[in-house]
């Protein structure tokens, strides 16, 4: 059972650090799983349904404002420009183009996701297959940034959970308020035709 209760601690900071919960009382911590346990004879504070309610706030608040931390520092770097809708983009090489894509066009991009930890939670690029799709058909931050650039141009997008994926997350990779960080290439303007499945 000794390895049992060791696996069970792992598993549980696991999950606290999973969601950047990093300054938990330990002892407290140790106190209601006794509590919940039934080994001391004392029933929890607060029941399952409580406990899980303050425990999403408090997540929702840690990462909403890791968040907004992130994209305030990085604000200020060099090169870096903000959007009013909170969209930042930095220009990492300049293409020669002279068009840019519309809302209703098709592209061809190479791009690189990462959550504001350095985590890759996907990758045209590591899988060597450019991405096609429409430029309306992705999250709204890809959809504003992608109007930006002309063909060969390469862009770093910092996106706010609010024009990604919002409260919801996606993929098991991208949790529920999530700032993401893309690498985006904009490799060419498509004709209608020639689409592929997209990315969502």
């Amino acid at each position: 059972m000794d390895s049992v209760s060791y696996a069970a601690g792992v598993s549980i900071g696991s999950t606290f650090l999973k969601h950047g919960v990093n300054n938990i009382d330990l002892d407290l911590l140790t106190m209601a799983i006794s509590d919940a346990l039934g080994q001391n004879g004392k029933k929890p504070l607060m029941d399952k349904q409580a406990s899980e309610k303050l425990f999403n706030r408090y997540v929702t608040d840690a990462k909403t404002k890791a968040g907004r931390d992130f994209l305030a520092a990085n604000s200020q770097k060099a090169g870096v420009v903000t959007l009013p809708s909170g969209l930042q983009y930095k220009i990492l090489k300049k293409g020669d183009g002279t068009v840019k894509p519309t809302a209703q066009d098709l592209v061809k991009t190479h791009y690189h996701g990462t959550l504001i930890d350095g985590a890759v939670f996907d990758s045209s690029v590591d899988r060597g297959v450019p991405a096609e799709f429409q430029v309306s058909k992705v999250i709204k931050g890809w959809t504003e940034g992608l109007q930006l650039m002309v063909v060969g141009d390469k862009f770093q997008f910092c996106i706010p959970h609010e024009l990604a994926y919002g409260e919801k997350g996606a993929s098991g990779k991208i949790g529920p308020f999530s700032t993401l960080i893309f690498e985006v290439e904009l490799l060419e303007i498509l004709p209608n035709t020639e689409v592929g499945p997209g990315i969502k």
